[in-house]
């Protein structure tokens, strides 16, 4: 229980720290507006570069890279639509949506046309 709870304590000081650089960074590129672009891009790259690497230490950072590594393991696993399957689902789609536009107009030109000989 200790050692949760220290964990938690320092994961919350590691955010602190986090949301400090994400701060500075902000501000930063605010202050030095006067300054050439490369070098804020470059000097914010490196602010979030170390604000992930600090939120990689806490637990939900550790979380997230997993899900990270697991999902790039899962789009591995993926069978992919060949070129052929591509252009006809895709054809299909195009049919389908004309085909739901025609309908619709009928029916709201139908529509329009009951409620012009309600009103007169």
């Amino acid at each position: 229980m200790n050692t949760q709870a220290t964990a938690s304590r320092f994961d919350t000081l590691k955010w602190v720290v986090v949301f400090a650089l994400v701060a500075v960074g902000v501000v930063g590129n605010s202050y030095f507006s006067d300054q050439s672009l490369l070098y804020r891009v470059l000097g914010l790259l490196v602010l979030a570069a170390i604000a992930g690497f600090v939120a990689l230490q806490t637990a939900k950072g550790a979380a997230f890279w997993d899900l990270v590594k697991g999902s790039r393991t899962e789009i591995r696993k993926v069978v992919w639509p060949t070129r052929q399957e591509t252009v006809q689902t895709t054809l299909i789609v195009v049919v389908f949506v004309l085909l739901v536009a025609l309908v619709l107009w009928g029916l709201d030109s139908f529509l329009g046309w009951l409620v012009s000989l309600a009103i007169g």
